[in-house]
């Protein structure tokens, strides 16, 4: 078993409601050299939360934290740090529409099973 680190994302349409949707999950693992994200986004719900939202705009966003985590050109400048530091990034606290929640840990021998779980759980 190796210890992990995770983050829910979450919509946050208007920050002064204090409503939020839970809409993915990062995942690292340090000792398997893992970074990963898994999102799910529920079109009803957010409507119902938010009717005016920009589901677009928040699936564009989602995208753009796959693309670090993934590395590669999706990245941009993220693409040359090492995991360690695109998951510090990507956790780290912001004022927009899509947020990461506080980061937590575990123990799991398979991260990408971890992550798949940690989404139905959190997300679904």
């Amino acid at each position: 078993m190796k210890i992990f680190e995770y983050a829910v994302l979450r919509v946050i349409p208007r920050v002064e409601r204090g409503e939020t949707m839970n809409v993915g999950v990062i995942l690292y693992c340090q000792a398997r050299d893992f970074l990963g994200c898994r999102t799910h986004v529920d079109d009803v719900r957010l409507r119902a939360l938010a009717p005016d939202l920009d589901v677009d705009g928040v699936r564009a966003a989602l995208e753009a934290v796959d693309g670090v985590c993934c590395g590669g050109p999706r990245a941009g400048q993220a693409a040359g740090e090492s995991l360690g530091s695109r998951f510090r990034w990507l956790t780290a606290p912001r004022s927009t529409v899509v947020q990461p929640g506080p980061v937590h840990s575990g123990l799991t021998a398979d991260p990408a099973a971890e992550l798949d779980r940690l989404l139905d759980v959190l997300v679904r």
